[in-house]
């Protein structure tokens, strides 16, 4: 229970169902100004519980969390990638070491407010999640670690609900959290300034200063390290262009520090290669299946065919040439709304 209204309503639907329920909530962050685990989102969550009749615990886990998802952010931005926290605290923390603390209590399902839902394989009828109802609400993308063991012990109420639905629910049973605003920014970064966040946490010989160039290799500026920038990145580049052009970021090698920008038309890219890649169904589909491949969370499904696929390694060829992809970020795969897998994001597709 995080304290906000999707975890709400999931425990409230729990508790209509007949389930006896307990709550948790997760101390993760320091206290370091983020959006996440304040002493208010605890009160709201004991108040949630109170309200609905069952008891609330809080468990602290951040030491776990630092190791997992924080130092793992930071050491990302500080390689030139893109970290993508969510994906990495759903897989390591709230369905790996939640999950092992539920079973300890005699649990026998986790539940949460996470917009999505459970299918199966068409084929094996394995558990595959499924995207939520609501589009704009629809979190599979940061879920696709969860495999089989995983989704046979949870549960989304909340997936066939839009966000709509679930406040109105939220206020007809009397929740105090009803209308609590979301919050949208990685929660332990305090202001959305993960460029500033990285250069508190790491030391001044981890960062990568360097130049900024195009694609000749001409200097157009300095820069103070490359956790700064993002493949794709348009604003705050601090450089100009010659012909007028917007320049945006198209990659980055982080061992000299140099950063190298282009214009849109030579940004986008022919596929994804990803790693440690994991399929629902336990193994890759047949190379030449088509797949919708989303590859920044709230990114449209784009088309494509699986080309290869192997220890752990997916190819995947964009139908027509996409936006830039991030290496850091998650390449997330679908056939229609079931989630067949994932992995990471490593480079472009030639």
């Amino acid at each position: 229970m995080s304290g906000g209204v999707d975890s709400a309503v999931a425990a409230a639907r729990a508790v209509a169902a007949g389930h006896e329920v307990i709550g948790i909530s997760l101390r993760l962050a320091a206290d370091a100004g983020g959006s996440c685990c304040s002493l208010d989102d605890f009160h709201d969550a004991a108040a949630v519980a109170d309200r609905l009749g069952f008891p609330h615990y809080v468990f602290d886990l951040r030491d776990l969390f630092h190791t997992a998802v924080v130092a793992q952010f930071v050491d990302e931005y500080l390689a030139g990638r893109t970290p993508n926290p969510c994906a990495r605290c759903n897989q390591h923390v709230k369905f790996g070491a939640l999950l092992d603390r539920a079973r300890e209590l005699g649990a026998e399902k986790l539940v949460t407010g996470h917009y999505a839902r459970l299918g199966a394989h068409r084929d094996t009828g394995r558990p595959l999640l499924r995207m939520a109802v609501d589009p704009e609400k629809d979190q599979t993308y940061f879920l696709f670690t969860l495999g089989r063991a995983e989704l046979a012990r949870v549960l989304f109420p909340v997936g066939d609900l839009t966000k709509r639905e679930v406040r109105a629910e939220a206020a007809a049973l009397g929740l105090p959290v009803a209308n609590k605003p979301d919050s949208m920014e990685v929660c332990f970064v305090p202001a959305g300034d993960a460029a500033r966040f990285v250069e508190r946490s790491a030391s001044a010989a981890a960062l990568r200063p360097g130049a900024i160039v195009d694609e000749s290799g001409r200097v157009l500026g300095r820069h103070g390290g490359v956790h700064r920038f993002t493949v794709g990145q348009r604003r705050g580049l601090g450089v100009t262009s010659d012909d007028g052009r917007r320049r945006y970021v198209r990659s980055i090698d982080a061992a000299s520090g140099t950063v190298v920008v282009s214009d849109a038309e030579r940004l986008g890219a022919a596929g994804v290669i990803a790693a440690d890649v994991s399929w629902g169904a336990g193994q890759a589909p047949p190379l030449g299946s088509r797949l919708r491949v989303r590859i920044r969370h709230r990114h449209p499904l784009l088309d494509a065919t699986l080309v290869a696929a192997g220890d752990g390694m997916v190819h995947a060829a964009f139908d027509t040439r996409g936006p830039a992809v991030t290496p850091g970020q998650a390449a997330v795969f679908y056939q229609d709304d079931l989630l067949l897998g994932g992995g990471w994001i490593v480079r472009e597709l030639a």
